[in-house]
């Protein structure tokens, strides 16, 4: 009896680790940042957290970008121009304690996000590994990937991961659904092992 007993659990913990999804192989703790405006980095985020755990953290403004999708690329671009650095509402408690720290952004105008320079510029991220992700409209991540290197110079910068969300200029909004949100979540998963923060 004893025999069949084990036997059962044996094939049970078998069909368990055989069934069971990407498993983080990190016991690390982990941050996901993100800034999102039709909320395709957000999905991206999502499927991340899914994935690793960790604490998911959607950064917001002191004073938000217009709604206007045309007044909120005008201000956006003199910001660039200006090299202005619009301050968070959101506030991040001990980032010490974090080892892991994705960060998450659209593209706007083929660079990164003035917030998220802000993000990069008033949290110490030194001796952390920084895990950028990205949403465009189409034409890829410009120099974000390169500005999140440059910012954190202290910092371990793994590879990012880039796909197409929306394209608001021409109304097409969140896209994260269906077929679209099968493929990205399996290239998510392809990603995360590559970088080897899943097995």
């Amino acid at each position: 009896m004893k025999k069949v007993i084990v036997y059962c659990l044996l094939i049970c913990l078998c069909t368990m680790t055989s069934c069971s999804k990407a498993q983080p192989t990190t016991a690390k703790k982990i941050l996901i940042v993100y800034l999102t405006r039709t909320k395709n980095t957000e999905a991206v985020a999502r499927m991340i957290q899914k994935n690793v755990g960790g604490k998911l953290v959607a950064l917001e403004l002191v004073n938000p970008y217009p709604a206007d999708y045309r007044a909120h690329v005008a201000q956006m671009v003199r910001e660039n121009r200006d090299n202005f650095l619009p301050p968070l509402k959101t506030k991040i408690d001990s980032i010490g304690k974090y080892d892991i720290v994705f960060v998450g952004f659209p593209t706007w105008d083929m660079k990164i996000p003035p917030p998220i320079k802000t993000f990069l510029k008033q949290y110490d991220l030194s001796g952390k590994t920084v895990v950028p992700f990205n949403t465009n409209a189409g034409y890829g991540v410009g120099s974000g990937f390169e500005t999140v290197k440059e910012l954190c110079p202290k910092s371990k910068v793994l590879e990012g991961y880039s796909t197409k969300g929306g394209i608001e200029r021409d109304g097409i909004l969140f896209v994260m659904k269906d077929d679209k949100e099968r493929q990205v979540n399996a290239e998510v998963q392809e990603w995360l092992k590559k970088i080897g923060l899943i097995k």
